[in-house]
Parts: structure tokens; C-alpha cells; sequence
């Protein structure tokens, strides 16, 4: 046992004469580390790029609702008032009144 433990340690069996099937197998091993490796690599940079897509879309919607809320106050009655005062508009006290056209048919 001590014996098959050293050959294995100096490397006899990539060197002895049957070694072309174990270089097969080491190559092969090798090759499926590497795409292993790139598919992780590769599923990584999804992960980060969701995430980076997700943040994007929090501060968009973030921004949204705070332009929609500016225009929610911005349309109300209060708020019209107040800009048209500092022109000196005043409200009118009449209501208006709608106009009714009838076409006259001949």
C-alpha cells in the first residue's frame, strides 16, 4: 500500500505505458472544471445584473409616485388659488353658467 501510495505521489501513472487513458480522464476532468467555472462565472453577473435592474426600478417607480403626488398638489383647487392670487386673478363669485347652442336646421 505504501508502495501504491508513493507511485501515485511521483506521478508513475502519467508516465508508465498505459497512461493515454488516464491523460483522457485527467483532460476530461479538466475541461468540465473550466465550464463549470465560466457557468458560474456567468450566472454571477445575472445575479448582480438583476439586482442592479431591480434597484433601477425601485428608484424609477420611487420618482414616479413623487411626480405624481407634486402634480396631485399641483391640480388642486387650493394650490390654483394661491398661483393665480399672486397675479391678482380673483375667483369669480358667479358660477358659471353652461351655453346651450341649438343648430337650426332648414
Amino acid at each position: 500500500m505504501k508502495k501504491n501510495i508513493y507511485s501515485i505521489l511521483r506521478g508513475k501513472f502519467l508516465i508508465s505505458d498505459d497512461s493515454f487513458k488516464n491523460w483522457r480522464i485527467i483532460i476530461f476532468i479538466s475541461v468540465l472544471a473550466i465550464i463549470m467555472i465560466a457557468s458560474s462565472h456567468s450566472a454571477d453577473k445575472k445575479v448582480h445584473e438583476t439586482a442592479r435592474l431591480t434597484n433601477e426600478v425601485k428608484e424609477l417607480r420611487s420618482a414616479f409616485v413623487d411626480g405624481r403626488s407634486k402634480l396631485m398638489r399641483l391640480k388642486m383647487e387650493s394650490s390654483i388659488i394661491e398661483k393665480v392670487a399672486e397675479k391678482n386673478i380673483k375667483i369669480s363669485e358667479i358660477p358659471p353658467t353652461k351655453i346651450k347652442v341649438k343648430s337650426q336646421e332648414q
